[in-house]
């Protein structure tokens, strides 16, 4: 399970690592709206190549945020495969492209649909992945709070909040390394957890659940007996070791996504008729 990196850092020194946690929530949210609205594949490889740029600054081996392709690779072919076989487009006769066999077809629209699909899919995972290699639970937890701030005015526990997803986060590659531990012991004792049927399969997980589950709630019950040992209550008071800070490289990189989901918002919708950005629509369906 050492490929898991949703949840890791990478610890390398970059100006992506140093940019100030808020900000980079705030641009993995706006390269999301982004990657939503996109609608060509022009604007997919527009928005790839950006994401590139974004790797390189940060000195993370591109197979490193690559990997993280592995937990959806089942979820984006099996996406991609209904959508090309379920979606007829404008019929046979305005297909430039269409193969039919019995309730299914397979049409030009179709694959063009499929493809982008996938590689929104694709995108969507990777940004994401990108903030918690470059990013520590500590300031995580510190960007998620000040970022939902405003709901304090409704008594909205946000520290808490903050906190919970902060440990959620880290727990998730504990929580797949322990997964490998159990079934490995399983298979050592001679469980047979890959062969037969699905059915077999989901049956043979019963003794890999069990332990797990009891390992986790152990983990969760040491470490609230850590916290409330170590006198937390609710981050009242609470002081900073770290104190962030935006620069101006942090509003510098904010202003040029906002411009890039600008740019991406006008090619999609061709708004005030601008010619020179009507080559960013080619792959549209």
């Amino acid at each position: 399970m050492k490929d898991v990196v949703f949840g890791q850092i990478y610890p390398v020194d970059s100006p992506v690592h140093r940019a100030d946690a808020r900000a980079k929530f705030l641009i993995m949210i706006i390269y999301i709206v982004t990657v939503i609205f996109a609608s060509s594949f022009m604007q997919f490889a527009a928005l790839a190549i950006v994401l590139f740029a974004v790797v390189l600054m940060s000195r993370v081996p591109p197979l490193k945020v690559l990997s993280s392709l592995k937990a959806i690779i089942v979820l984006a072919v099996v996406t991609f495969v209904f959508t090309v076989l379920l979606n007829k487009g404008n019929g046979a006769e305005a297909e430039a492209f269409y193969v039919a066999f019995g309730p299914f077809c397979i049409c030009k629209t179709g694959l063009m649909t499929g493809g982008l699909i996938l590689c929104r899919i694709v995108l969507l995972v990777l940004g994401p992945t990108m903030v918690t290699l470059t990013t520590t639970p500590v300031d995580m937890a510190d960007a998620i709070e000040f970022l939902l701030s405003p709901l304090k005015l409704i008594k909205v526990p946000v520290h808490a909040f903050g906190m919970i997803m902060s440990i959620a986060l880290r727990m998730i590659p504990t929580l797949f390394e322990e997964t490998q531990r159990v079934m490995n012991a399983q298979k050592a004792r001679g469980a047979c957890l890959d062969h037969g049927n699905i059915f077999k399969r989901i049956a043979a997980l019963v003794p890999v659940l069990i332990p797990l589950f009891k390992t986790a709630f152990k983990r969760s019950s040491d470490l609230s007996d850590a916290m409330e040992s170590r006198c937390y209550d609710g981050g009242k008071g609470k002081t900073r070791m770290k104190v962030l800070h935006f620069r101006i490289s942090d509003i510098a990189a904010l202003l040029l996504s906002a411009a890039l989901l600008f740019f991406i918002l006008v090619c999609v919708y061709n708004w005030w008729g601008w010619g020179w950005v009507s080559f960013m629509r080619l792959g549209m369906p």
